[in-house]
């Protein structure tokens, strides 16, 4: 039987704006530039800015970035394989109960995954990390099963006429052709999770959750907006980055 590659429109790739992988990271930096930030909130009388923060707004930029790109791994890790697992033929009232799974993930609130995380994983990167995976599963759990089911049986029936094992059907035809769909879904995922990770500085995990919680401790709406905006700018420059590198999908 024939199926049409038709995924949902929810789990198609972007449009390709090449446009913002220099504009974002472009505003990204120069905010970083020692000073910067500073100078431009001061007008705003939202609080009290230093020139200089320590630790250096360029390190906690770089430890948010950390936790994020290795959060996005361990959900590829994990997330890939559920998907292959449940799209296999006969394994459909597993597909459900996957997707019910990784479901919860977002409806537990993020606060209370890593509060229930802390007594076993202590404090800092440990249940960070354990609440952006559990977060950021479910996209790419439910694009790459919405890819994977949605690939052409017209060029599973040619590989099978080829003569090619279960395996190699995999890895040559199916992923190959469900990609742009399962990296939309990573995309998705990491955008989530740049969000997500200004949660850990709570735990002391670092990153730019630090000035919104000193802002917010403080009542210093600066510092609330300067994590805020440094937050944003790197989403949109990550968001950008992927945008290039996904493969168109069939126009």
């Amino acid at each position: 039987m024939t199926r049409s590659l038709s995924p949902p429109a929810h789990a198609r790739p972007g449009p390709r704006r090449p446009w913002g992988a220099l504009l974002w990271p472009a505003l990204l930096g120069l905010c970083l530039w020692p000073g910067v930030l500073p100078a431009l909130l001061r007008p705003l009388n939202l609080g009290e800015v230093g020139p200089a923060f320590d630790p250096p707004l360029w390190r906690l930029t770089l430890v948010h970035l950390g936790l994020v790109l290795l959060s996005t791994v361990l959900v590829v890790l994990i997330g890939l394989p559920i998907a292959v697992a449940v799209t296999r033929p006969a394994r459909a009232a597993l597909r459900s109960l996957a997707e019910t799974l990784v479901g919860l993930g977002q409806t537990v609130p993020t606060f209370a995954i890593l509060a229930l995380a802390v007594p076993a994983l202590g404090f800092g990167w440990k249940p960070t990390l354990l609440g952006l995976v559990v977060y950021g599963l479910v996209p790419v759990v439910s694009n790459a099963v919405a890819g994977l089911q949605n690939v052409d049986g017209g060029a599973l029936d040619a590989a099978r006429g080829m003569g090619m094992t279960t395996a190699q059907r995999l890895w040559r035809v199916e992923l190959p052709l469900a990609l742009p769909v399962i990296l939309a879904g990573v995309r998705t995922s990491t955008v989530y999770n740049v969000g997500t990770a200004t949660v850990g500085a709570a735990l002391g995990a670092g990153g730019l959750g630090e000035p919104i919680i000193n802002g917010l401790s403080q009542q210093n709406t600066a510092l609330v907006l300067v994590g805020a905006l440094l937050a944003a700018l790197l989403a949109l420059s990550l968001d950008a980055a992927l945008g290039l590198i996904a493969p168109r999908d069939a126009d």
